[in-house]
């Protein structure tokens, strides 16, 4: 007898659906008035220019309007949001001092174990704040700082007085504008010039707060010659209202130095993630993104590159996977703003029970930047005849030496290679997740084998939701 073919709603990700009770120290009114943020600024007792910077970037985002192009955001109801959950405890440099339930939910995920394991240092941010925050001791004898935020921008503050939302300034969309009026939690790092920081570092953002926002902000300097690894993963668990993430990542590259910035994101199918990531490369820099996009109702999500310098190059390696119930505008941007400059652009995107993957990248070439070279491919692969993907690349050339290249390809699995794969004693859920992990090795070889390792486990979780 045939098997029969259902469609299973709700997948089983029961790792990443952990809940905890309500038992925040402290929780802010819903909406967005002066007062919220003013409070959210007192609370924290931060310097004079942060909250100028907060109430200013307030008055831009009622002053911008929603974005016209992309994914509705008909849903959000900024009044029905809470910007800012303090969970009940202070931020801890001993793990054994984080409190139970939030510290049995970091350890399920393995965050802990990742650290003994293969990490330099761990940020955890728990809801609003970064509840756990440590680093090697040798990294601190070279000089290397690793905090959360909030400290950086008292123990810190000229340095991230003079980068704060310079990359990302409050008019860049509205979104951005929210983000620098009610911004929580995040990392600074820092890596002298020179120094190999050889172990990556990691922070991981867990959202608990039904009806909530996050809005993380981290910063990562890496100083002439330096190289860093820095991973960034985020979760949360599934609820019947709306949650929304809207966190803004700066990244300095100084001259020569090398920054690897990896993220693997699973946020659940309730959630808006309207995330913002920039890097500024100089000379002879080079940036590297990986980027694995899985969970959310709805992501716009680019990370920019501005090669400043001459023979800076970047590339972007990414992974997103959109199904029922989710439209996941991704891709990269890249503006060459120097000469000898070049960048690679790598994306795939799945799209399966009428999920929707949208691919975008921007190459923008300035006038001044000749002899530059680019080369951007997207490929997307819908596992039925109800997905949709689309690629909607942009080349901005305004200098006429330059290398600029395109190929974009969007197609069906093969029926006949799961036919193959199945005569070879497969079942159809096995075969359909060999084929797509075939496509997706490019981006998950790039990833840390642990967190290739939970790349995978997403692509079998969202495989066994499509079968039944």
């Amino acid at each position: 007898m045939e098997k029969k073919k259902t469609f299973v709603e709700d997948i089983n990700r029961e790792v990443y659906d952990i809940t905890n009770a309500d038992a925040d120290s402290y929780r802010i009114a819903k909406g967005l008035t002066s007062e919220i943020v003013t409070e959210i600024s007192s609370f924290k007792n931060e310097p004079s220019w942060m909250t100028d910077l907060r109430l200013k970037s307030l008055e831009t985002y009622h002053a911008m309007a929603m974005p016209k192009w992309g994914p509705s955001l008909h849903e959000l109801d900024m009044e029905k949001i809470i910007t800012y959950v303090r969970p009940n405890t202070s931020m801890n440099s001993n793990w054994s001092d984080v409190p139970d339930e939030i510290k049995s939910t970091f350890e399920r995920l393995g965050i802990p174990q990742a650290e003994r394991n293969s990490l330099a240092g761990v940020g955890a941010q728990y809801d609003s704040e970064v509840v756990y925050h440590s680093i090697r001791e040798e990294l601190t004898k070279q000089g290397v700082v690793y905090l959360d935020m909030e400290t950086a921008v008292k123990e810190y503050e000229p340095m991230v007085r003079s980068h704060f939302m310079k990359l990302l300034p409050a008019k860049t969309h509205k979104f951005l504008a929210l983000h620098g009026a009610v911004w929580s939690g995040g990392s600074f790092v820092y890596v002298p010039e020179g120094v190999d920081v050889k172990i990556p570092l990691q922070s991981y953002f867990r959202f608990n707060a039904p009806g909530a926002g996050q809005f993380e902000h981290t910063m990562i300097i890496v100083d002439k010659g330096a190289r860093l690894h820095f991973i960034e993963g985020c979760s949360a668990p599934k609820y019947n209202t709306l949650n929304l993430h809207a966190g803004a990542v700066e990244l300095y590259v100084k001259e020569g130095a090398t920054l690897r910035f990896s993220t693997v994101e699973n946020w659940s199918k309730n959630m808006l993630n309207l995330n913002t990531k920039c890097a500024l490369v100089e000379k002879n820099g080079n940036m590297e993104w990986v980027s694995g996009t899985f969970g959310s109702h709805i992501t716009m999500l680019y990370p920019a590159s501005i090669l400043n310098g001459e023979g800076a190059k970047t590339e972007f390696t990414g992974v997103s996977f959109a199904a029922n119930g989710q439209n996941l505008d991704t891709g990269a941007k890249v503006v060459h703003a120097a000469p000898h400059t070049s960048s690679t652009l790598n994306s795939r995107s799945i799209s399966k029970d009428g999920g929707i993957a949208l691919y975008r990248s921007s190459i923008k070439v300035l006038p001044q930047a000749h002899h530059v070279k680019s080369a951007v491919s997207c490929e997307s692969l819908m596992m039925d005849s109800i997905s949709r993907a689309d690629t909607l690349p942009v080349m901005d050339i305004r200098n006429d030496e330059a290398d600029i290249g395109h190929e974009a390809k969007i197609g069906r699995i093969s029926e006949e290679a799961i036919y193959y794969l199945m005569t070879r004693g497969m079942d159809e859920i096995e075969a359909k997740a060999l084929i797509v992990r075939g496509f997706v090795e490019p981006i998950t070889k790039e990833l840390p084998l642990e967190y290739a390792a939970e790349m995978n486990n997403l692509i079998n979780i969202e495989l066994q939701g499509s079968i039944g």
